[in-house]
């Protein structure tokens, strides 16, 4: 055992012993509260506790739910709407300005994330699955599937590997698909009652259809490699599994990156608006796969919208693709505004947010378990996100264990969910309820709307949930980074709302 793990260990039994593992009383959820330091919390599931809940919502009323650094778990509270302001600080509600729809909330089924649900015994594997897809749980209902072998796998696979095979006589799903994706994928399905939207993107090809220099596809496979995708998909719906959509690829620009040990395959704009409109299109859009969604790029902010412009010159390949699917790495190199430019380039197409995973910058801590600041960066990105057009967002792993793995290139990061697997339990850290707090409250469908707010260090976003006049809310997602409350009014037309936002806190306002 590790110093990391006997740590861990050790906090898991003085919480056993000495009763320091709580119920919250702070909030109405039932968390199981554990410590790892100063304000370092994570809630404990096992196989006799969870906190899953469904959110009571009590008609006619305000319901704040509200999670905080201190411990608060979607702790709620009720307000009643009034007729004026009482504080000066005011977040606006303009309902006559809408943007996007969302589309959803998800993670990967990565083989990491596979490995350590079995890694657990089956009832507290469960009840990990059901945090993330029941009803009383996140409500994900969008999961990234990845093609093949990732840099979160035991090992770099394809379908293909060996000697060159362009007819793909010899394609294979992996043992990796039977043991660790297509079981939870099932589960994913029956917790969410079908409710699921499955994308798959692939990380690399066989090696004997890429180049050696600079890790391109080579041109006479373009085909072959299209063709892959196709036996894919047709694998995976004989198990029962159809997809909502297919990316063009998983991170072109980590080919061009020397020290990343990722396999991965390259595209430069032009060669990818090649392919697009010679082969993947024509032969998507003329298959039984038809109605597939296709998102382009799959990269950083940093190829928005240069690169995606370049991909879309193209008229023919504009038209085969959908949306467009961008990650969070490097987004302290440029900020959202290059997402809404992109949009307004290409109005039709939607822009979903496909991976992000905290701790992966060199010289930081790749598990920091119980870190609210890692939960803040979440929201933050989210509500960028969404106040800039795109219609949802997609984690890396749902679960890894405490070393941030496994993973073959030692490329350890960190997850709203960690696993204990000696201790039979796993922890909800702060990233877990970060995108709760939207992915809980807003559906498919769901409607941005216009807010505005100037308050320093508090960061909101809202929406119109689906249905008709009588059913449907206005859902309001605020964070205060500020250490201290502070009281707000929020103006929807004639009505006003009064309340204090808690210190460090993420709070979803539904009415």
């Amino acid at each position: 055992m590790n110093l990391f793990k006997l740590k861990i260990f050790l906090w898991a039994y003085i919480g056993v012993v000495s009763g320091y593992a709580l119920h919250n009383t702070s909030g109405n959820t039932d968390c199981l509260i554990r410590e790892f330091g100063k304000d370092k919390i994570v809630c404990v599931c096992n196989a006799e506790h969870c906190d899953n809940l469904i959110p009571d919502i009590t008609q006619g009323k305000i319901n704040v739910f509200t999670s905080t650094k201190k411990g608060a778990r979607y702790s709620k509270s009720i307000y009643d709407l009034e007729d004026s302001a009482t504080a000066e600080k005011l977040i606006v509600i303009d309902r006559t300005k809408t943007y996007q729809r969302i589309i959803g909330w998800g993670g990967a089924f990565t083989d990491s994330t596979g490995i350590n649900v079995n890694s657990l015994p089956p009832k507290v594997g469960e009840e990990l699955m059901r945090s993330y897809f029941a009803e009383d749980g996140s409500r994900y209902n969008l999961g990234r599937v990845p093609m093949g072998g990732t840099d979160f796998s035991t090992h770099s696979y394809s379908y293909d590997d060996g000697d060159v095979d362009e007819d793909l006589r010899n394609f294979a799903l992996a043992p990796e698909d039977f043991q660790y994706k297509i079981p939870l994928i099932k589960r994913a399905l029956k917790l969410s009652k079908g409710k699921m939207k499955f994308f798959t993107a692939a990380w690399t090809v066989p090696k004997w259809m890429k180049n050696n220099v600079g890790g391109y596809l080579k041109k006479e496979y373009y085909q072959t490699w299209v063709n892959y995708f196709l036996k894919f998909l047709r694998a995976y719906k004989q198990e029962g599994i159809d997809f909502w959509g297919l990316s063009t690829g998983n991170e072109p620009s980590l080919a061009l990156v020397s020290f990343k040990k990722i396999n991965t395959l390259a595209w430069n704009s032009e060669l990818a608006s090649l392919w697009i409109r010679e082969n993947l299109g024509p032969t998507i859009r003329n298959s039984e796969f038809a109605d597939l969604k296709l998102l382009a790029i799959d990269d950083q902010r940093l190829f928005f919208p240069g690169y995606a412009s370049k991909v879309m010159e193209n008229i023919s390949t504009r038209n085969y693709i959908d949306g467009f699917a961008v990650h969070w790495y490097q987004n302290f190199l440029i900020g959202p505004k290059v997402l809404t430019e992109t949009h307004d380039k290409f109005p039709d197409k939607f822009i979903l947010s496909t991976e992000a995973s905290a701790g992966y910058l060199p010289l930081t801590k790749h598990v920091d378990i119980g870190a609210w600041d890692r939960g803040e960066s979440y929201v933050k990105d989210i509500i960028n996100d969404l106040n800039n057009w795109v219609t949802g967002w997609v984690d890396w792993n749902l679960a890894l264990n405490l070393e941030g793995g496994p993973t073959y290139v030692k490329n350890f990061v960190d997850s709203p969910i960690l696993v204990n697997a000696e201790a039979e339990e796993f922890y909800k850290q702060p990233m877990y309820y970060a995108i709760g707090h939207f992915s809980k409250f807003l559906p498919e469908h769901s409607v941005r709307i216009d807010v505005s707010s100037s308050i320093e260090n508090v960061q909101v976003v809202g929406f119109v949930t689906p249905g008709d006049s009588n059913n449907n809310h206005t859902v309001l997602v605020i964070m205060n980074k500020n250490d201290y409350s502070t009281a707000l009014s929020v103006k929807d037309g004639t009505d006003f709302i009064n309340f204090n936002v808690e210190a460090r806190s993420f709070t979803t306002v539904v009415y």
